[in-house]
């Protein structure tokens, strides 16, 4: 008789740490419990509890929860690459934003994280030939969180939209890994053309708070973008540019400007 050896749970740190601080904050505020039950407890792992949020999040009379909710279940269970992607923006956002001291706040509070997810598996079904619901996917991260990515667009893993409000983020653009974004961002086209009209981010970007970037246009990897720049022209690698239109005032300052999140330009004195 062949002998039969015990199922050993997988370890999963990231998860065992986000259900730790869930209830650790049912204990310090009971009157969170049935929301944090819901969105994390009742969950075996972070994948799981992303499809209910992302679900209960975007449910409306026109679409029921439990629709959606087999829609992300299914995107994650189909396209592994989403949820390492969602590990990694996770990550990203934890070291990244100073007001972010628990993993358990982006999948719970913060809307740049939640609309995050909600665009990969919005990506998902647009690869996947069904754009209608991409568009509805577009349409409702829209009117909940105030962000308005196509679903075409092309966004790598590690991004971090810090306040994520009036972000917008156009259908032939492509963001690069590890990006950090603040508030009322654009990544727009400049005309009326159909073909490929929107910004190339490259790895490593910071950009300010209101920067507006447009254009078939590449942003160098490790640079930085000011705040309130109108970007038109191509910025080279590792520098940092300001200003309407956008000009190169210098250096990028430091290795990785969207991990270190310093948005401050150095005077040069006279």
């Amino acid at each position: 008789m062949a002998e039969t050896r015990p199922k050993i749970k997988p370890v999963d740190p990231v998860w065992d740490r986000i259900t730790e601080e869930a209830r650790e904050a049912v204990g310090k505020e009971p009157l969170m419990g049935g929301l944090v039950h819901a969105c994390i407890l009742h969950h075996k792992s972070l994948e799981r509890a992303l499809s209910y949020r992302i679900a209960a999040k975007l449910a409306s009379n026109e679409m029921p929860m439990v629709i959606l909710r087999e829609i992300a279940d299914e995107a994650y269970a189909e396209a592994p690459e989403l949820v390492e992607a969602a590990r990694a923006d996770l990550v990203a956002v934890f070291e990244r934003d100073p007001a972010c001291h628990r993993l358990l706040q982006p999948v719970l509070y913060f809307k740049g994280y939640q609309a995050t997810q909600a665009y990969r598996v919005g990506h998902w079904l647009w690869q996947n030939g069904q754009h209608d619901l991409a568009y509805f996917f577009q349409m409702r991260i829209s009117e909940i969180f105030g962000i308005d990515i196509h679903p075409n667009a092309r966004i790598g893993k590690g991004l971090m939209i810090d306040h994520a409000h009036s972000i917008v983020i156009g259908e032939t653009a492509v963001v690069g890994d590890n990006v950090s974004m603040l508030h009322s961002v654009t990544l727009g086209g400049t005309g009326k053309e159909e073909q490929d009209r929107h910004p190339k981010i490259g790895d490593g970007v910071l950009i300010g708070a209101g920067a507006k970037i447009l254009g078939n246009i590449k942003v160098g990897h490790c640079s930085r973008v000011a705040a309130g720049s109108v970007v038109l022209q191509e910025v080279p690698p590792c520098s940092t540019v300001a200003g309407v239109p956008a000009k190169i005032v210098g250096e990028a300052g430091c290795a990785q400007p969207s991990v270190n999140m310093d948005q401050l330009i150095q005077s040069s004195g006279g």
